[in-house]
């Protein structure tokens, strides 16, 4: 049976894949790749349909963790001004906006440790108000404790978006202060909780080819595939450790998308942080290697973003639609 007949069967979706199968993946020609990719896409979405969420900082700077890309750490010496909590109406003001221009998830994120008790009300506040508007619900607000998930499930959340950014191997070369097992305990209490997971990582920041199979394989060979997969080129920032990062090639970058796409069939592949530095080329070969969620508008926490308008322009020229959820 030739490869092709292969890829018209119905896809089985593992949770077994080793480094080698991946690396295999990736060391794979580009057209082949990418025309597996988009083949197993097809079986799974729509090819032309992308789903388009918002994210808002609700909180700014001051964070006590060393993440080197991180502009946000109080460790960093960057020109980002910090900034108190949002009021609740501000960031309502700010979902229907939202949801005028074509979001249908609406995400906020808060540049903390981990949330804490005191303010979980104002977060199950701004949640219940978001989706009495029709908006899906996202929050990205560091580490949760089992019962603190629960209560935000109560509350109507939809996702939970918690990164682990990158390889095991690789991690403690970008972040000291919060461990691999931290984060990924986190998304077994979201996941215990009954809400959805939004959980990828970041390239560009140094790491080789076996971290970017890593950071995949862990994803990947979850019990259940996180729902929402971002995948974020690094955004290079003044004061950062990593502001002087070697640039990472866009086809290593595609390839990535590709790889994940082909990892986790039936998941939403996002392009999130470093779209503002991507070409129309460069994104199109990514939404045919099976990427179909986006961040819109003009910034993503605080580095930036295309604006809608651009984002507007390509999706004309490539027939893509905007969808409600997934």
């Amino acid at each position: 049976m030739s490869k092709n007949t292969q890829l018209s069967q119905p896809a089985k979706i593992r949770h077994d894949w080793d480094k080698t199968e991946i690396l295999s993946l990736f060391q794979r020609p580009f057209n082949d790749l990418l025309f597996q990719a988009h083949s197993l896409h097809r079986q799974f979405f729509k090819p032309n349909d992308v789903q388009i969420s918002t994210l808002l900082n609700i909180k700014t700077g001051a964070c006590p963790e060393d993440c080197s890309y991180c502009p946000q750490s109080a460790r960093h010496e960057t020109d980002l001004e910090k900034e108190k909590l949002m009021a609740v109406e501000e960031v309502v003001a700010a979902a229907k906006f939202a949801k005028k221009n074509g979001s249908s998830r609406f995400c906020m994120g808060a540049a903390w440790r981990e949330l804490r008790d005191r303010d979980l009300n104002y977060i199950e506040t701004v949640i219940k108000e978001i989706k009495a508007i029709g908006l899906e619900t996202c929050v990205t607000l560091g580490m949760v404790k089992a019962e603190q998930a629960k209560q935000l499930k109560a509350a109507g959340l939809d996702y939970y978006n918690h990164n682990i950014d990158t390889s095991v191997e690789f991690y403690e070369k970008v972040i000291t202060t919060r461990t691999y097992e931290d984060r990924l305990k986190t998304l077994d209490n979201i996941r215990d909780a009954g809400i959805n997971v939004c959980c990828g990582g970041i390239v560009g920041m140094g790491e080789d080819i076996n971290d970017r199979a890593g950071l995949l394989m862990t994803l990947a060979n979850m019990a259940t595939h996180p729902e929402s997969v971002p995948i974020n080129l690094l955004v290079k920032v003044k004061g950062t450790p990593l502001e002087n990062a070697e640039d990472l090639e866009s086809f290593d970058f595609i390839r990535t998308v590709a790889v994940a796409r082909i990892l986790m069939p039936a998941s939403t592949v996002r392009l999130s942080a470093g779209r503002a530095d991507m070409n129309d080329e460069m994104q199109a070969l990514c939404y045919f290697a099976g990427a179909n969620s986006v961040f819109y508008g003009e910034k993503l926490l605080t580095t930036p973003n295309p604006d809608v308008s651009r984002d507007q322009q390509l999706f004309n020229k490539l027939g893509i639609n905007f969808i409600q959820t997934h």
